[in-house]
Parts: C-alpha cells; structure tokens; sequence
C-alpha cells in the first residue's frame, strides 16, 4: 500500500476500463437537464457509450448528461437512488480531495474501499476513472468555475435525498478529509461550503469532525452533542435525543447495507460521546 502521505500521481491508477453499466445502470434523479446531469454526462458517458455497445438500452444520453430513471421495479428504484447517492458522493469526494491542491493516496484509499465494499471489484476501477475525469474538469473549469457548479449540484441533492441522505454523504466527506492524518485548513473550508449548499448546519459539521476515537475526550464529546459543558442535564439529554433522531441507521437503510453498517458506527460514537458526559456528570 502507498504511503498515505505521498502525493496521488493521477495519471499512475488510469486503467483501461472494461465495458460495462454505471453501477447497475440506473442513476435514480440524476438526469441531463440538472446540474448533476450535467457532471454525469461528462463523467459517466464514457461508461454509458461502452455500454450501449455491448448490452443496448441501459439509458439514454441526452443534452450531453447521462439520462437514466429509478427503474419500474421496487428493486430497481432501490438500485436507482442508492446509485444516485453513490455519484454524488463522488462529485463531492472530487471537491473535497482537491480542496487543498494535492490528491492523497489515503484519501483515494478510502473511496476504493467504500467502492469495492458496496459495489465490487469492478466499481473500484470505474468510480476512480469517474473521479479522474471529474479532476480533470476541475482544472478545465478553474477552481471558482467548479465550486459554482458543486453548488448547484448540491442543490439538486436537497431537491432528491433526505436531511439523512445528507447527513450521511457529509459524513463520508468527512472521514475522506480525516484519511490522511492531517485535516488542511482548506479542506475544512471546503466542508463548510459544501456542508451549507447541502442544506446542513454547521452544527452537524461540528459534530461530525469531532467523531471518531472512541469519543472519550469531554470537550469533543460536547462539540458531538453539539452543548457546552454549562449546559444543564436535561438541555444534555435533549440534545442527544434530538441527535440520535437525527442520525439513526434506519434512516438511509435503503442506501445499501454498508451504507447502513457506517451509519450505525456513527450512530454509535454518538452514543459514545453521551456516555462520556454522562459518566463525567454522574448521570443515569
């Protein structure tokens, strides 16, 4: 394995990509018109074209985006939402990662094993060669450019997915930024505006950046609950029922069972960081 604190060569991991569908093929609300769309069909249309040449009538492009719906089956329209949450995880990850100038080994690590995890072996190669192709667009738009449609993409997101769905993007964000060891002071900068263009406080950015690590530390398990250590009990019980709500595994249940499974160890540092200040304050 590369070390993690070795530049990302972006040309070393280019693959010759075998012909095949997006993921499944379906990427639920993303289509040409929107913002997304558009990012998909610069991203996705080498896929989508290699496709159509092998096993015809997967989607269709149209105004140069990738066009495809949910599916008409119960198991499809699933396939079709979890693969739209999978391509906006993406578009963020190719923001976060170039937030500040250089592309981490760890950083690229992460989202090969969130891939591989929930998708296969075959996604890993594709979803980096979308990640490549959504960088060199980066540069071609210019940083200001790029943000601007980050944005709007984001707005596509807050029309589509949950406050839950949201939630749980961010917090993949955040553990991207983490990988590395050393959170940048853009990177951080870049959680923020990505964390308000998706409708989210930051609040719940606060918290998520100081999860991990057992939570055992009193003043970052504070920041979790998202209260001062003046705060009364009951003002600390309400605030963790008001979290726990917020971020219960059931909520993105539909996103895929590793989507799930990483809901639940957030779900559970949050309850960690309860325990913590409840421990301290002698509480039941």
């Amino acid at each position: 394995m590369p070390d993690g604190n070795k530049k990302y060569n972006e040309q070393t991991y280019r693959t010759n990509m075998g012909a095949g569908k997006w993921i499944g093929g379906f990427l639920g609300f993303i289509t040409g018109a929107g913002p997304l769309g558009v990012l998909a069909g610069f991203a996705l249309g080498w896929l989508f074209d290699k496709s159509v040449e092998q096993d015809s009538g997967a989607g269709e492009r149209s105004g140069g985006g990738y066009r495809a719906g949910y599916g008409t089956t119960e198991s499809e329209r699933r396939q079709g939402e979890r693969n739209s949450f999978l391509f906006s995880l993406l578009v963020l990850a190719s923001y976060i990662i170039r937030a500040d100038g250089k592309v981490m080994h760890s950083e690229m690590e992460f989202v090969r094993k969130f891939l591989r995890a929930n998708f296969g072996e075959r996604a890993v190669s594709q979803g980096e060669e979308v990640l490549l192709r959504l960088f060199e667009e980066q540069k071609r738009r210019g940083d200001g450019a790029f943000r601007a449609a980050i944005q709007s993409a984001c707005g596509d997101m807050c029309a589509n997915m949950t406050a839950a769905q949201r939630l749980q993007l961010l917090d993949f964000l955040v553990m991207i930024a983490k990988a590395d060891g050393v959170m940048a002071p853009q990177e951080v900068d870049a959680l923020r505006f990505v964390t308000t263009a998706l409708g989210l406080s930051m609040a719940d950015l606060d918290s998520m950046l100081n999860l991990g690590g057992g939570v055992t530390d009193l003043d970052a398990a504070y920041k979790v609950l998202g209260v001062s250590p003046q705060a009364t009990d009951a003002e600390v019980k309400a605030a963790y029922r008001q979290l726990a709500l917020k971020h219960h595994p059931d909520r993105v249940a539909t996103l895929g069972e590793d989507v799930h499974k990483a809901a639940e160890r957030k779900f559970q540092e949050i309850n960690e960081a309860k325990e913590t200040i409840y421990r301290h304050r002698g509480m039941n």
